[in-house]
C-alpha cells in the first residue's frame, strides 16, 4: 500500500551547485591531494580554488607547508593512491569525484563536501530525492516498528532512504526500504562492513541501492569517522527524521549538521521517561517538526517544489556545464527555519538537565539509560541472561505488544513466556490489557 503521493525528483530541484570549473584531472592526482597529510575536505576545496586545479595545489603543497613551519612535508605518494584505486576495484566499487555527473548535487552544496566517494551498488539512486532516517542503536521495539513504517512509506513514495548501516534504527530502516532502494553511508572503507552482522544486508542494499563512503578501502571505522559520516548522511537529503535519540547521541549530531546545512529536521516524539526519546523530545521543543507518519514528512518537503520550480528548471537545464553552476558551498533553501533549532538542540546535548534524568518517579532506575553509555545491541548473546538483556533493551515505559517482541527477538513464543514471567515477578515489567508489556 502506498503511504502517500509519489514524489518525483523534480520536486527537489535545488539546482546543481557543483564546484568551480576545473579541467578534468586524473583520479590519481585528486586522490593524492585529498589523502595528503593535513588536507581535509575544506582545505582541499580551498586549495583547488586558490590554485585552479588539484595538480597545481599538489605541486604547491610542500611550499605551503614550509611557510607554515612544517619541515620535510611530502604529499601523498603516487603509489599509495594507486594502491587505493586497486583496492577499490577489488572490492567492486568505483570512485566518484565532486563535479562528476553521478555526484549527488545536494551533497556538493555543503562547504566540506567529500572530494571523492567510493560507491558500491547502483549509482542511479543518488539522483533520487532522499530523506534520512536515523536513531538509536539500542532501539526499543516501538522505535524499530516506527523506523520500518516510515522507511517503507518513504520508499513507496519514490524517495531514497538514507542512513548509516548501524544497529537498531538504521538497520530497520534499511531493511524496510531495501527492495525499493536505500543508501547506506559507511564510516569505514567500502569493503569494511560494520557491524559485521550486517554483511548480508549490505549485499542486498547493493542490488537496488548503494553503499557510500569517503574513506579509503580497508579503513576500519573509528570514533572520529562517525561525525564525518553523519555530515554526508544529512548532506545527501532534503530532510532528516530522528527516531529515538538520547541526549548524547550520534543522531543528534546528524540533526545539528542537518540544521547547519539548511535541511529540514523532523523528530518522532517519545515517552518522557524513556531516555532514548529525550533527544527527540528536545528537538521538537526547540523547533523541529513532529512526525507521526509518512504523510507528515511528505507534507513538509513537497512544497519546496512550488517555491523553487523556476530555479530548479534553470539548474536542470545547465546541469551538464559546471561553468554555469553556483559555487560549491551555497546552501539550499530547504529547512532553513529548522537550522537554528537543530543546532541548539545538538549543542545542548552535552549536558543533560536534571529534568531529564533517567530516574523513575518511584526512585528506581529503569533498565534503559542514556544512549551514549547504554550497551549496544548484542544479537549474538544467547541463553536466559542474553534473552533477558535483549528483552529489556526492546522495552520502555510505553506499552509494547508481545507479538512485536517475538518478531524483534526472532524467537518462538514459548521461549519468551518464561523470561516475561521472571521479569514480572521481579517487578521490572508490568502486563497490560491486550497482550501489551511495559517497564514497571
Amino acid at each position: 500500500m502506498r503511504q502517500g503521493p509519489a514524489v518525483k525528483p523534480s520536486a527537489f530541484s535545488f539546482g546543481t551547485p557543483l564546484p568551480h570549473p576545473t579541467t578534468r584531472e586524473d583520479d590519481l592526482t585528486v586522490l593524492r591531494l585529498i589523502r595528503s597529510r593535513r588536507v581535509g575536505p575544506a582545505t582541499f576545496h580551498r586549495l583547488v580554488e586558490e590554485h585552479g586545479s588539484a595538480g597545481a595545489a599538489l605541486d604547491a603543497l610542500p611550499q605551503i607547508a614550509a611557510a607554515a613551519g612544517i619541515k620535510a612535508y611530502e604529499p601523498c605518494p603516487i603509489g599509495v593512491a594507486r594502491a587505493e584505486l586497486a583496492a577499490g576495484a577489488r572490492a567492486g566499487a568505483r570512485l566518484i569525484r565532486i563535479g562528476d555527473a553521478d555526484y549527488p548535487p545536494l551533497l556538493a552544496s555543503i562547504p566540506d563536501a567529500p572530494p571523492v566517494l567510493w560507491l558500491r551498488g547502483q549509482a542511479g539512486i543518488l539522483r533520487r530525492p532522499a530523506v534520512a532516517v536515523v536513531g538509536a542503536r539500542n532501539a526499543s521495539s516501538l522505535g524499530l516498528r516506527m523506523a520500518r513504517y516510515l522507511a517503507a512509506g518513504l520508499a513507496d513514495s519514490g524517495l531514497a532512504v538514507v542512513t548509516g548501516l548501524a544497529r537498531g534504527i538504521d538497520t530497520a530502516a534499511h531493511e524496510a526500504s531495501c527492495a525499493a532502494g536505500t543508501i547506506a553511508v559507511m564510516a569505514g572503507g567500502i569493503d569494511v562492513i560494520y557491524p559485521a552482522e550486517n554483511r548480508a544486508l549490505a549485499d542486498r542494499i547493493c542490488e537496488s541501492g548503494c553503499l557510500l563512503t569517503e574513506q579509503p578501502p580497508g579503513v576500519e571505522p573509528v570514533a572520529r569517522h562517525f561525525p564525518a559520516r553523519n555530515r554526508i548522511v544529512s548532506g545527501l537529503c532534503a530532510a532528516v527524521v530522528v527516531i529515538e535519540a538520547a541526549y548524547r547521541s550520534g543522531s543528534l549530531i546528524t540533526a545539528r549538521l542537518a540544521g547547519e546545512q539548511g535541511r529540514e529536521v523532523l523528530a518522532v516524539p517519545g515517552h518522557p521517561l524513556d531516555a532514548r526519546a529525550s533527544g527527540c523530545n528536545a528537538l521538537i521543543r526547540d523547533g523541529a517538526t513532529l512526525v507521526r507518519n509518512t504523510e507528515d514528512v511528505l507534507a513538509l518537503i513537497a512544497p519546496q517544489h512550488d517555491r523553487q520550480t523556476a530555479d530548479g528548471a534553470a539548474g536542470a537545464g545547465d546541469s551538464g556545464d559546471s561553468k554555469n553552476q553556483p559555487h560549491r558551498g551555497s546552501a539550499p533553501a530547504a529547512g532553513s527555519r529548522n537550522a537554528a533549532s537543530a543546532g541548539a538542540g545538538g549543542s545542548r546535548a552535552t549536558h543533560q538537565p536534571a529534568s531529564n534524568r533517567t530516574d523513575t518517579p518511584d526512585g528506581r532506575t529503569p533498565a534503559v539509560r542514556d544512549g551514549a553509555n547504554a550497551p549496544k545491541a548484542a544479537p549474538c548473546v544467547t541463553g536466559p541472561a542474553g534473552l533477558r538483556a535483549r528483552l529489556l533493551q526492546l522495552l520502555g515505559p510505553s506499552p509494547t505488544e508481545e507479538d512485536s517482541l517475538i518478531r524483534d527477538l526472532d524467537i518462538q513464543p514459548g521461549s519468551l513466556a518464561p523470561a516475561l514471567l521472571e521479569l514480572e515477578l521481579d517487578g521490572i515489567i508490568t502486563r497490560l490489557p491486550g497482550g501489551r508489556i511495559a517497564l514497571a
